[in-house]
């Protein structure tokens, strides 16, 4: 028996239900919930009476300091913001790409990755470059070899949000260092399942979501500016990013001197308080220790599987492969769609990507849950 490594009766749904959807809308611990609305109840509902202008800019520092303990990173470099696209919107001009350069993205990458490129070079004198992500090719060697002298960045996801391919970002930064090119990594898929330290990797910008591995709710997200970046004023500013938010002096600029400038407007302080409270959950369970329990439950799923129609996209002993998100093919799109619809009247919950089953594996989840998945899909 492997057992959840978080206490399983702090997610009510887990007593009807199966979730391995994390990679979704990912599940709220009582905690979490218990603090957001303890803030709502006492505070927020309250306006300036609880909350001064002093302490409303001061707000986002104790979650600042969280992320920079995840990352292992300095303060002053993150940001909070409202959404991880509202930094990688920003991208294309902060990275601005040489005239008759390339930019590398994954074509099936999250969309708010290569949107932004997308609608950038309509107006713009740079190419377009997608890299085709296949099963039986390391999708970071793939990368590399399109990187040359003519590459001004590279964009794109740490981890695969529907096959699970982890990209060897610390590999990858070594060719981009070498030609100058930028490198701009999306971690949404992977903090807080996987350790991240962001001194192992030469990236020029990070930016992760808080509603799915983190375990918080929509409206807050954080990213992270290189110094050289950093350096830079932001394409896009709101009234937060004073040094002091509250100097409303309107014809003068005094942005922030730290990452705190990307910080637009007023944020969803209840989703500030949800991430600060749930990143502390992770960190208290320990990052590597829940790698190594979706690990477990992956090469158990595995075990189960082993002699049917049903296979993972990534070769399961695969060094590009994740554990937390596995990605199940078979031969028959129909039986895909069937079964991830009887799965969900069951209440076990998946999702669909790509036109594959996509099993997301939590602290949450123990061995029951796994040999539960695995009995529905061999069952006719």
């Amino acid at each position: 028996m492997i057992n959840a490594l978080s206490n399983r009766s702090a997610y009510p749904c887990l007593d009807q239900n199966i979730y391995l959807n994390q990679a979704s809308l990912g599940l709220l611990s009582n905690e979490t919930v218990n603090e957001m609305t303890e803030f709502l109840s006492t505070v927020a509902r309250y306006g300036n009476l609880k909350m001064t202008d002093r302490e409303e800019a001061n707000f986002l520092s104790p979650l600042r300091v969280k992320v920079a303990r995840l990352l292992q990173a300095k303060q002053e470099n993150i940001a909070l913001v409202s959404s991880a696209s509202e930094i990688l919107s920003q991208i294309p001009e902060l990275c601005k790409p040489r005239i008759g350069s390339k930019v590398l993205l994954v074509s099936t990458d999250f969309p708010a990755i290569t949107r932004p490129w997308l609608l950038k070079a309509k107006t713009s004198n740079f190419e377009v470059c997608f890299i085709h992500e296949v099963p039986e090719i390391d999708l970071t060697n793939a990368i590399i070899e399109k990187v040359d002298s003519n590459t001004s960045v590279v964009c794109l996801s740490y981890v695969q949000f529907a096959s699970g391919t982890q990209v060897n970002v610390e590999k990858l930064s070594q060719y981009t260092k070498e030609v100058g090119a930028k490198l701009v990594i999306d971690v949404t898929q992977a903090a807080g399942a996987v350790p991240i330290s962001i001194n192992d990797w030469a990236v020029d910008i990070l930016v992760c979501s808080g509603y799915k591995w983190l375990g918080s709710h929509g409206g807050i997200a954080f990213g992270w500016f290189s110094d050289e970046i950093l350096a830079l004023d932001p394409p896009a500013i709101g009234w937060f990013g004073n040094e002091n938010p509250f100097d409303m002096e309107a014809t003068k600029l005094n942005l922030s001197k730290t990452a705190a400038k990307y910080t637009q407007s007023t944020l969803s302080y209840v989703s500030v308080v949800g991430l600060d409270v749930a990143i502390e959950q992770l960190m208290k369970i320990g990052i590597v220790e829940i790698m190594n329990h979706s690990e477990k439950l992956a090469e158990h799923l595995f075990s189960i599987i082993a002699n049917s129609d049903w296979h993972s996209y990534r070769p399961t002993k695969s060094k590009s492969s994740s554990s937390h998100i596995v990605s199940l093919m078979h031969p028959s799109s129909n039986t895909i769609r069937r079964k991830f619809e009887h799965l969900s009247e069951k209440g076990l919950i998946c999702g669909i990507r790509n036109d594959r089953l996509r099993v997301s594996i939590s602290h949450y989840n123990d061995s029951n849950d796994i040999e539960n998945l695995g009995a529905y899909l061999l069952r006719e």
